[in-house]
């Protein structure tokens, strides 16, 4: 069912930080982990051309919003890789870009305490470009109860999604708010339930871009994707019990 569109989004109000590659950072004991795990020990280069922007610190660390913008980067993205170091679900996202999209992408996680946050970009030589961002936290956000659940006939309202789309110069910015509850698994015995698979299409059905989630982004999430030109375009989105939604932009 298409949901009606509603009032346009805003991210948060906060001030944000940019860590460049020469920017002092505390220490990872991850990356080698990761890079093995995530990247199949993948050719790198830590790229200052890729901001990772992020709060100084998470006041709500079930909410916190982050940015990641690369469009300095020059070549053919061809898979964005997201991910935070130090959480108990480190994943946030894969993204499989088209050249429709934009090297721009917004969304809110959880964060259970201070972490890297790192952004991998593998270009069309083999090469990942990574950027790297920190955020303190007090922390607690994966395991904390869901809001959601304790708001009266919140399952009513799974799947509807509430955007806008702005246009500007040549490219528009779309912002979106999906409700869901976003299940970790990590919280009062309640499992898994949170939306796993997402596509944005245009209205012939080309995929302009495929998104593999994880129950590391926030509940009631909101994503804001940059697109080249005015095509048209349409969110699908799938839960892992298998619902579907979508709207139009």
């Amino acid at each position: 069912m298409y949901k009606q569109l509603m009032t346009g989004l805003l991210l948060s109000a906060c001030a944000f930080n940019a860590q460049s590659a020469d920017a002092p950072l505390p220490p990872s004991t991850m990356w080698d982990y990761y890079h093995q795990r995530l990247l199949d020990n993948g050719d790198f280069v830590f790229d200052p051309h890729i901001q990772v922007l992020t709060p100084p610190f998470a006041e709500d660390a079930r909410q916190v919003p982050i940015e990641i913008d690369a469009r300095k980067l020059e070549g053919e993205v061809k898979k964005i890789m997201l991910w935070a170091e130090l959480n108990p679900i480190p994943q946030i996202m894969v993204v499989e870009p088209s050249s429709q999209l934009e090297n721009r992408i917004a969304v809110r996680i959880r964060v259970e305490q201070a972490t890297h946050l790192r952004a991998a970009f593998l270009m069309d030589d083999g090469l990942w470009h990574v950027g790297t961002g920190h955020i303190e936290a007090d922390g607690g956000g994966c395991t904390a109860p869901s809001v959601a659940r304790a708001q009266e006939g919140w399952e009513k309202h799974v799947g509807e999604i509430f955007g806008a789309r702005h246009s500007r110069d040549n490219s528009s910015l779309l912002r979106m708010r999906i409700s869901h509850p976003m299940d970790n698994g990590l919280s009062g015995g309640i499992p898994e339930y949170y939306v796993d698979h997402a596509e944005l299409r245009d209205d012939n059905g080309q995929v302009l871009a495929r998104f593999e989630l994880f129950a590391s982004v926030s509940e009631n999430p909101t994503l804001t994707l940059a697109l080249k030109g005015d095509t048209p375009a349409r969110l699908w989105l799938r839960d892992n019990n298998g619902n579907e939604f979508n709207a139009r932009f």
